[in-house]
């Protein structure tokens, strides 16, 4: 992500704005049985985007074409940070899940919050799921920093989502927006917010580590 530390703040801040509390499951075509919750901010809500355009519900797509018997609930609330993510997560289990998708951090960052701290939360989200549901699968979807930020804070939060995902034996997604974040042609025009284009990448920066975790189950 290349942009100066002030429009990354400045478009930061538009993370608190908008976006659905908790979509309702998308249509699934093949008689769903199972369900995967998306825990994130506003990417994961679409933000600036109408709701069938984004990632999660590009995911229920993919996931009816492969007859996959899976629902998908968009539980991303813009604003939402690992640690209101840790308040919420057995509030948007709920109904029960089989599998969670846990988006959150971008937020941290962008308020400079420890890599510490973060790591924390991100440990107690897939904990607490674990207790609503001990088979429940868990995808944790990483996220970067730019550069300006310093190398010290950027390397340190870069590396924490590898390092909850293998201590609590979660799948990771490697970098959430892999191939979209710093492209000005694929974010809307606050440099941050995928478009429709940057949210199909978005789905299949996640696809590619869902799908063989729902397949094996």
């Amino acid at each position: 992500m290349r942009m100066t530390l002030r429009k990354f703040l400045c478009a930061g801040l538009l993370l608190a704005t908008g976006g659905a509390l908790l979509a309702e499951d998308e249509p699934n075509a093949n008689g769903a049985a199972k369900r995967v919750v998306i825990l994130g901010d506003s990417i994961t809500a679409g933000y600036g985007l109408d709701p069938q355009e984004a990632y999660p519900a590009l995911l229920q797509k993919k996931i009816d074409a492969a007859k996959l018997p899976y629902s998908v609930t968009n539980a991303g609330v813009s604003g939402d940070t690992t640690a209101g993510g840790l308040r919420r997560v057995a509030w948007a289990l709920g109904k029960g899940a089989d599998v969670i998708v846990v988006a959150l951090g971008g937020n941290d960052g962008l308020r400079g919050i420890s890599p510490e701290e973060t790591r924390a939360n991100l440990t107690g989200i897939v904990d607490k799921a674990r207790e609503k549901n001990p088979a429940i699968k868990i995808v944790i979807a990483g996220m970067q920093m730019p550069d300006n930020l310093g190398a010290d804070y950027t390397t340190k939060f870069k590396a924490l989502f590898s390092e909850v995902a293998k201590e609590r034996k979660a799948a990771l997604v490697p970098f959430l927006l892999k191939g979209v974040g710093g492209d000005g042609k694929l974010n809307q025009a606050d440099g941050i917010h995928p478009t429709a284009e940057g949210q199909r990448i978005v789905a299949e920066n996640v696809w590619q580590i869902l799908q063989p975790v729902i397949k094996g189950g």
